[in-house]
């Protein structure tokens, strides 16, 4: 296969299979984003509280530490595209069932909750086959399409999300969220059939020997926490909009996925690459930077473009998961991208609820305050670490030494 790392975007649709792997991973994304936004819109309705709606709107991230400690494994021994059709009909199930009337707060949690145990596979079958569709030098090409695809789909699925929730019901949009399940399902069905990348069942042995060995090496180490914890804790940041602004929340959602777009952009395709490790820092700080503004509650137009400007430092993850895939043998490639995915996950799931539980007691603005200070504080201590590491001759391992760690 040609190398992908020189493609433009548009030739990437030429590569056999990206298209239906794109296009079933957008219905997803487009019936997480709805539903979400309805979830947490029903939550706070029926409560009038900022920890069950940030709660409710990210708890299935919660349920991915299961996923990657005892389940991971499966990422490598499972055949894609029955995996990737499998997963959108269990989301289907579950959306279905947030929508049922008379449903109670702690039902909905527990569907929520089950919903992200499904999920907690998901990343690792579907990045791991991208670099099998792309090879590894093409995967930053292909990531970077894939991320800008989920923040135009996250603009479209907030904003008009927002409209269909204030105009019809949030459960209503639960079923539009269940349908665009089946669809992503469906064109799943268009992926070639592929055997496992790895042989052997799943197991939790299996799952927890692969995760020794990515955490045998010190820098790999630092790079799962500076993909984890940065990222996270703004995301906590993000679960408070409903509280923040009820009525504006759609707003921010939309503007939020519009920098993180522009992001992507700007590292996928406008950054040399010589020049995408040196930004690595200072796009996580400006991820959490302009969070600290809003305990100020400046007007609607101010509030939209700081969280859209922040928003741009989650291009950040593109850099970091560059340096993943050099990083991992290719048999590990699946696991390793899905020990990130479920962990950056259970971040944010942790994140929303610990922002939740300090808004609960302090304010929306408040709460958001202290989460970007302490995504902050985490950017500086990481990068201080590696870089006394690396002065120490902690350098990054070759392949090589991956291999036989």
């Amino acid at each position: 296969m040609p190398d992908t790392s020189r493609r433009s975007y548009a030739n990437l649709f030429r590569t056999r299979e990206f298209t239906p792997l794109l296009l079933s991973t957008a219905a997803g994304v487009a019936a997480q984003t709805v539903s979400g936004l309805a979830l947490g819109t029903l939550v706070f309705r029926a409560t009038n509280s900022p920890l069950l709606s940030a709660v409710s709107m990210f708890g299935p991230a919660l349920a991915q530490v299961v996923g990657a400690t005892f389940f991971l494994s499966a990422a490598d021994r499972l055949p894609p595209r029955a995996t990737l059709v499998g997963l959108p009909l269990g989301f289907t199930l579950t959306t279905a069932a947030l929508a049922l009337p008379g449903l109670p707060v702690w039902g909905m949690l527990a569907v929520v909750l089950v919903k992200g145990l499904i999920a907690s596979v998901g990343g690792g079958v579907r990045w791991g086959l991208l670099t099998e569709i792309l090879t590894r030098d093409g995967y930053l090409t292909g990531r970077s399409l894939f991320n800008m695809m989920h923040g135009l789909l996250q603009i479209a699925g907030y904003a008009v999300g927002g409209v269909l929730v204030a105009l019809l019901s949030p459960r209503l949009c639960l079923l539009l969220a269940a349908g665009l399940y089946v669809t992503a399902a469906c064109v799943a069905l268009r992926l070639s059939r592929r055997p496992p990348r790895t042989a052997g069942r799943p197991s939790v042995r299996a799952t927890w020997r692969a995760n020794a060995l990515l955490f045998s090496s010190r820098p790999r180490r630092h790079l799962y926490l500076a993909l984890w914890l940065p990222n996270g804790l703004v995301v906590g940041c993000e679960s408070l909009y409903v509280s923040y602004d009820p009525r504006a929340a759609g707003t921010l959602f939309a503007c939020a996925a519009l920098g993180m777009l522009a992001g992507d952009v700007t590292v996928g395709r406008l950054l040399p690459a010589g020049a995408r490790p040196r930004l690595g820092v200072p796009l996580l700080v400006l991820l959490a930077t302009p969070y600290l503004v809003l305990v100020l509650h400046p007007p609607l137009p101010l509030t939209a473009v700081l969280v859209a400007v922040a928003s741009v430092g989650f291009g950040a993850t593109l850099v970091q998961q560059e340096r993943l895939i050099a990083l991992t043998p290719d048999d590990l490639s699946g696991h390793a991208l899905g020990l990130h995915s479920s962990g950056m996950l259970t971040m944010q799931g942790v994140a929303a609820t610990l922002a939740g539980t300090v808004a609960q007691f302090t304010s929306p603005a408040t709460a958001m305050t202290v989460m970007a200070l302490a995504s902050l504080t985490v950017t500086l201590t990481l990068t201080v670490v590696s870089r006394r590491d690396a002065a120490d001759g902690g350098l990054l391992p070759t392949r090589a030494a991956v291999r036989s760690a």
